[in-house]
């Protein structure tokens, strides 16, 4: 009798024992349990730790509360502007309604995807080259919002949306280059003109003050001179200003006439032999 019973006993452990293991499930911490009763949806969203569910009669369903990175194949498509581009992007979203992401649709991650797919052909088609470029923080946003307004009823909400890269077709990048290099050598020409405009007016400036004093002009043509000698080299180049010449020309004409007014006049001289006497006078002067 006593057999019978440690046996009916150890019977009924036994039983429980499997029952209990076969009734407990284990919910981690960044996860939440759905359960089924049924094939109807219990209230309660079962929290992390030890949960207990009727074996046969019910059925948990773990769902993940992490935030997701899912990427956006490449998406190809013509801009506003009639370019060819071929876009891509990442998208983070996480789950914050349990039971609306297993009930509301079949396979939350798969519809996420298809919708930012979607979302991204039609914001290439809604922007032009340029915002794709360089204004990407407005289009992150307004992708953002085109997949996040289908996404709340699916109980998951969108945490940011990130254009990775833009493609471009070869041709369009040579063409993109070949409008940088000329707007880079427009501002170089600008940049160039004026410099020039700024020393013009600095050199007639100084054409004025060397007008007032003709002698400034002959001492900045010795200086030259003496700043092309220091070079040591082999051949000195010496320019001659017409200025200087007429200046010469002019002290020899009056020179003439005062002798003329003494003596009888002379025959007129040669145009070569009065430009050999102002060299002359010149050597001399530069002599001396």
């Amino acid at each position: 009798m006593v057999d019978e019973l440690i046996g009916a006993v150890a019977a009924v452990g036994a039983g429980g024992l499997v029952y209990l293991a076969s009734a407990a499930r284990i919910v981690k911490q960044y996860e939440r349990g759905v359960v089924f009763r049924l094939g109807r949806l219990r209230g309660e969203v079962r929290r992390p730790g030890f949960n207990l569910i009727v074996p046969l009669v019910d059925r948990l369903r773990k769902v993940n509360m992490q935030i997701v990175t899912m990427p956006v194949p490449a998406q190809e498509g013509i801009s506003r502007d009639n370019v060819t581009v071929r876009v891509d992007a990442v998208v983070y979203f996480k789950v914050v309604d349990p039971a609306a992401a297993v009930v509301n649709v079949e396979d939350y991650r798969f519809a996420v995807s298809q919708m930012a797919q979607t979302s991204l052909r039609s914001i290439i088609g809604k922007s032009e080259l340029d915002d794709l470029l360089s204004n990407r923080e407005k289009l992150n946003q307004g992708l953002e919002l085109m997949i996040d307004s289908p996404a709340v009823e699916w109980g998951v909400t969108i945490d940011r949306v990130e254009i990775k890269d833009v493609s471009l077709p070869d041709t369009m990048k040579r063409s993109m280059a070949r409008q940088a290099e000329a707007d880079r050598e427009r501002r170089a020409r600008l940049i160039n003109a004026d410099a020039e405009y700024q020393a013009s007016k600095k050199l007639a400036q100084a054409a004025h003050q060397m007008a007032d004093t003709p002698s400034a002009l002959q001492l900045r043509l010795l200086q030259t001179v003496m700043a092309v000698a220091a070079e040591k080299n082999s051949t000195l180049v010496l320019p001659i200003p017409v200025e200087l010449l007429r200046f010469l020309e002019r002290g020899h004409q009056e020179g003439g006439h005062q002798e003329g007014d003494r003596q009888a006049p002379e025959p007129a001289e040669h145009p070569v032999d009065r430009t050999e006497q102002a060299m002359d006078d010149l050597r001399r002067a530069v002599e001396q």
